[in-house]
């Protein structure tokens, strides 16, 4: 009988030895000779597209199977085309994750009717950054200054009706007191950009710092942006001077409103896959992420591109998704009003 137990229990030992070797083997035998698609919810050239591409340049080094990858832009609706279409129609075995705007994952619940997914099915990657936005205005534009921003109207660029770029100004006018005026219909970043270089619009009030510090270093160096407040619960360490803009709230519960609408700040780059991927090849995306984002060559590549790296893991943004559906009904319902 002893000889009989010390055999099972050797068993059971070699089967639990062996079980994740086998899905390993299982997840690189499915990748091996496949494509994964990387979709990205703007247009080509803005941050969130130079996260993609050089992800896809490095990430099958660190899949089992080594699967070649592409990008591919899917922009629209402040980056709520290309979740819908993930929720909804991409293919649920690996082969396709994308990346979105920071905000989309609450819209469903500011009562957002075309946000047709449920931010908390999703299988969430991780993010390639933790970004600090901030509200610019152009060196041409009669307001400078966050106390001018209250007294004089500022026409500032946006994408949909969903996105940071227009949630935000919309926040900030309703609980500071700021006088923005909101055009939307631009595809992006980039073409917001290019709106107030041109002098179509004299503000971007969505812009991360890092995007600015890396890649308009130009920008910076020649006065051509005010910066007139940052969007975030914290100053960036880099703008101890500039003003928050939750500092200016009216009351408390307004300040519990910015609080609410800033929480996915924490999401920064986020990259998920559809509901009903295997949870073996979610851990092995998610390891090859996080492998990819401390990888030398990688790194360089981005160093090039002028985009900041900062690995926060998938579970963690579950745990922050989780936090804020988690919120009081009647903070909710104040949100909603104000990012309307």
């Amino acid at each position: 009988m002893r000889t009989i137990g010390c055999f099972l229990l050797t068993a059971i030992g070699l089967a639990a030895i062996a079980a994740p070797a086998m899905a390993q083997d299982s997840v690189a035998d499915f990748y091996k000779g496949n494509r994964v698609t990387i979709l990205v919810g703007f247009t080509a050239g803005g941050s969130s597209s130079l996260y993609a591409q050089s992800l896809s340049r490095h990430m099958g080094r660190h899949l089992p199977g080594n699967p070649e990858f592409v990008v591919q832009n899917m922009p629209g609706a402040g980056g709520l085309v290309v979740a819908n279409h993930v929720y909804n129609n991409a293919a649920r075995d690996g082969t396709v994750f994308a990346i979105t705007g920071r905000t989309a994952a609450i819209e469903p619940l500011l009562g957002n009717k075309n946000a047709k997914f449920d931010a908390q099915k999703f299988h969430w990657i991780g993010t390639a950054n933790v970004e600090y936005t901030t509200c610019v205005s152009w060196y041409t534009a009669p307001v400078k200054t966050l106390q001018e921003a209250m007294q004089k109207e500022l026409i500032v660029g946006g994408s949909g009706s969903d996105a940071t770029e227009v949630v935000f100004p919309k926040a900030a006018n309703k609980l500071t007191g700021t006088k923005f005026k909101i055009v939307t219909g631009y595809h992006g970043s980039t073409e917001i950009n290019l709106a107030m270089e041109r002098g179509e619009v004299q503000g971007f009030c969505g812009i991360g710092w890092t995007f600015l510090k890396l890649r308009k270093a130009d920008w910076l160096r020649d006065k051509k942006v005010n910066i007139l407040f940052q969007l975030a619960m914290r100053k960036h360490p880099d703008l101890p001077d500039v003003p928050l803009i939750i500092d200016r709230a009216k009351t408390p519960d307004d300040r519990k409103i910015f609080e609410f609408l800033f929480a996915p700040q924490e999401m920064g780059r986020p990259f998920f896959t559809p509901p009903g991927v295997s949870a073996e090849r979610v851990q092995a995306l998610r390891t090859a992420f996080e492998k990819t984002l401390k990888d030398p060559e990688y790194l360089a590549d981005a160093a090039k591109l002028g985009v900041e790296v900062q690995h926060v893991g998938g579970e963690a943004i579950h745990a922050l998704l989780a936090r804020v559906y988690g919120s009081p009904p009647e903070l909710i319902e104040r949100a909603k009003a104000v990012a309307r």
